[in-house]
């Protein structure tokens, strides 16, 4: 009989990924920051976007929050904005304390950057559509554009050259943000 003590066994313990990722088909995928520019954008995209869906209790403007979308497909996105809107979570909620939140949001807004490359963002599109995203912006921002997903079936292309208004639609009613406002006047860099 033996006297000495067996050491307790370590307890396996999942790894939680660092920095910005997304997970895709349950593989982490390293997210590149956007630039400063793209960043610019997203800012002003944010500081017009939030108050106006806060005032009026629409929901919650999120910043580079990560949502499990699909959990069958392993499929965690972090859009670089997102609104929430209060159907699904009240507006003087909290989101919760969690590294990934199991909702899908109402409205996804990806700011393209040079790291991007175009099938990564029909990809983005279809998934975030496909898991119930009810409104997808994808924001150009060295074009001055903006391409509004409804549905893959429906899109609507914006341009700054147009004076084009971007529009919340049935997600956000009443929105509406010039893109000259969002981009600046034509010609500015």
């Amino acid at each position: 009989m033996s006297l000495i003590a067996e050491a307790p066994v370590a307890e396996e313990r999942k790894i939680e990924p660092e920095g910005r990722y997304e997970v895709v088909r349950g593989v982490v995928v390293e997210k590149a920051p956007m630039g400063v520019f793209e960043s610019g954008i997203a800012g002003r995209l944010f500081e017009a976007l939030a108050p106006f869906a806060r005032a009026r209790r629409l929901g919650q403007v999120f910043s580079e929050t990560i949502f499990r979308i699909d959990a069958q497909a392993g499929l965690e996105r972090r859009p670089d904005l997102s609104l929430v809107t209060s159907e699904k979570w009240p507006v003087d909620r909290l989101p919760p304390r969690a590294r990934v939140w199991d909702l899908v949001p109402d409205l996804a807004v990806e700011i393209i950057s040079p790291s991007n490359s175009a099938n990564e963002v029909q990809d983005k599109v279809h998934e975030y559509l496909g898991a119930g995203v009810r409104l997808v912006w994808v924001v150009w921002p060295l074009h001055g554009g903006v391409h509004v997903y409804e549905s893959l079936d429906v899109i609507r292309p914006l341009r700054v050259s147009r004076d084009d208004v971007l529009d919340g639609g049935a997600v956000v009613p009443g929105f509406a943000l010039p893109l000259t406002d969002l981009f600046g006047p034509l010609g500015e860099p």
